[in-house]
Formats: C-alpha cells, structure tokens, sequence
C-alpha cells in the first residue's frame, strides 16, 4: 500500500509548538511507516518524517512572510496531485482546495476534515462526497449534509506523556488565547475558587488578549507563559490540579485535553462540541454547564483517580488505535 499523506503548509510537520493539523499528521504518518507501510509526506520542505518527504513549498507561511498562502498551496497541491498515478490513496489533512483536483486522477481521496468551520465550506464538500472519503475526528463534528466513511478520533503518542500522579494546587490553562477557547473564563474561575492558573499557548486574537486576558495577567495568582514545548510542555500538562476548558465554541476535537488526561490531569469543560465524547463525567474530568459548576468542579477535581484518567486515553486513544482505524479505512476503500 501506498499513501500520499498530504499536509497542511502553515506550520512545519511535525510542528516546533503550535499546529494541531500538522501534530496529527505527523503522528500517523509515523505510526503508519512504522507498520512497514510506504508513506510519502507532502509538507514545507524543513518537516521531517522516516517516511519519504516530498514537496516545493520552501517553508510554513506562518513563519515566513515571504511564502504567499494561496500562492503556495496552490503549488503545493499540483505538485501531490500531478504525482497522484504513484499512489493507492492520497490522504488529505489540508481542508478542502484538495477537493478541486479530483475529477482529473483516479487514486482515492480521504480527507479528514480537522472541524468543519461553518456551512460556507460546504460548497467544496458537499458535490464532491463521490470521490472523497471524509473522516470526521468526532461524532459531534458530523454534518448533517454530508456521508462520511468513519469517525476516527486522533491519537497521542502516550509514551511521551509522562505520568504525574500528585499533580498541583494549582490549575492549568493550555490553548489558544482566543474567545473560543474561554481563557477569560479560565481566569474567572480560578480566581472564584481562589487557586493559582497557569496559562500557555499563542496569542490568535491579539486584541481580546489585550482588552479581555492581559489585564487578569498578574504574574502571581494569574500567570501567562506563552507557547511551550519539549519537557517544559509536558511538565505543564501534568503538574496542575485540573485543565480549565471552558470553550465558547463546539470544539471538534481538543488535543490538549487528551494530553492532560495522558498525563493524569482531569479536564474540566463546558459541555460543548466533543468534549462528552473525550471526557467521562465524574471519572476523568467533569462537564459543565455554567461558571458556578466550573468554579464547584475544581473543588471535586482533586477526588478523581489520577492513573485511572491516563488509563482511559491508553484505552481509547493512542497513536496506535488511529493507524489502525485508518489502515482500515484504507483497506475497505480499496477493497482489500
């Protein structure tokens, strides 16, 4: 079996910190290579891989201004297709532009949709369902006018995820700050409940941070740290009472909350989007449905069973479980 596996251009693959897409792409590519299956990465030309690493795209437009988006990801996207006669399937993970090149090859296109955004995309979802096969990353994120082939929630490389079994006092906010992801609302309950929260990820709304975040910023009970990675990452991850994520929007997925759980940390989250689907009430985390149970539920978090959490995600949802579930896919789409 051959797999084009074609990334997003944003962010290096595998990410240096933030890039979820990029994060799962990478993650099973290298599951699948390591299952003996040949696996050609299309991504910006600095990602790396054991597969076989392919494409023109010099860096991620992210980090260098100098690479037009559009310009290059149309570029992008005829270098994969113009090889499309090498594969048994091609795999996208970049949204939708892939849809267009369908009608001109004949290998199998999958492409997991990383949270449908709203019904303006779905003109480039909808008349192309024939040729593609969609993956949904949670049954929440269906929608109703499309046929999907699976839902496969991601997975995480556990093993890189080192168990805390104490955790802290103190509480944890790991995320874009953005409105959608509820940092003002992490602050707000936190100081309720009268704990410290330490905050992490990139500013992508610079001025709700400024208006909205920065002015709870203390640097005290209230402390900002911006992105991290490696050790530091996990260290955050794992050493906090619970995960504060009080979303504003129907999140798809949430891989943060997963590798708090790896870690042992319960997550606590506005029932929302997927988060029933990830998190076990009373067991690994609670959901709630308003400030003052959020502000109850950091009280309660302390009486969950911290090896019991990180069970769960070995159980459901390991790096290993989603090769498997997509070199199934693969193998039903190609009638193997």
């Amino acid at each position: 079996m051959k797999i084009a596996m074609l990334a997003p251009i944003a962010w290096r693959t595998p990410p240096r910190h933030y890039g979820p897409w990029e994060l799962v792409t990478s993650l099973l590519t290298e599951a699948l290579v390591a299952r003996g299956i040949d696996v050609t990465l299309f991504a910006t030309l600095d990602s790396e891989t054991s597969g076989t690493l392919d494409g023109v795209v010099p860096a991620p437009y992210s980090e260098d201004p100098s690479i037009d988006a559009k310009v290059w990801e149309h570029r992008h996207l005829a270098h994969v297709f113009g090889q499309a006669d090498r594969f048994d399937i091609i795999h996208n993970q970049a949204d939708f532009p892939a849809h267009a090149f369908t009608p001109f090859v004949d290998a199998p296109l999958v492409t997991t949709i990383h949270g449908f955004s709203s019904d303006r995309i779905l003109p480039m979802y909808e008349p192309f369902q024939d040729r593609v096969h969609f993956v949904s990353i949670s049954d929440a994120d269906r929608h109703p006018s499309l046929r999907y082939a699976a839902t496969i929630h991601h997975g995480i490389p556990i093993e890189d995820f080192a168990f805390d079994p104490v955790g802290s006092d103190d509480l944890l906010f790991f995320g874009r700050i953005h409105p959608d992801k509820g940092p003002k609302e992490a602050i707000a309950a936190a100081r309720a409940n009268g704990r410290r929260l330490d905050m992490y990820g990139i500013v992508q709304d610079a001025s709700y941070h400024e208006r909205e975040v920065a002015p709870g910023i203390d640097g005290d009970r209230i402390r900002y740290h911006g992105a991290v990675g490696g050790e530091l990452r996990i260290r955050a991850l794992g050493h906090a009472r619970a995960l504060l994520h009080l979303i504003n929007f129907d999140e798809p997925f949430g891989l943060s909350v997963v590798e708090a759980m790896a870690c042992g940390t319960p997550v606590i989250a506005t029932r929302r989007g997927s988060m029933p689907e990830l998190i076990e009430d009373g067991v690994t985390g609670f959901l709630i449905d308003s400030p003052d149970e959020a502000v109850a539920a950091i009280d309660r978090a302390a009486d969950l069973d911290r090896a019991s959490i990180r069970q769960a995600v070995i159980d459901r949802f390991s790096v290993e479980r989603m090769a498997d579930d997509y070199i199934a896919l693969y193998r039903h789409i190609l009638g193997r």
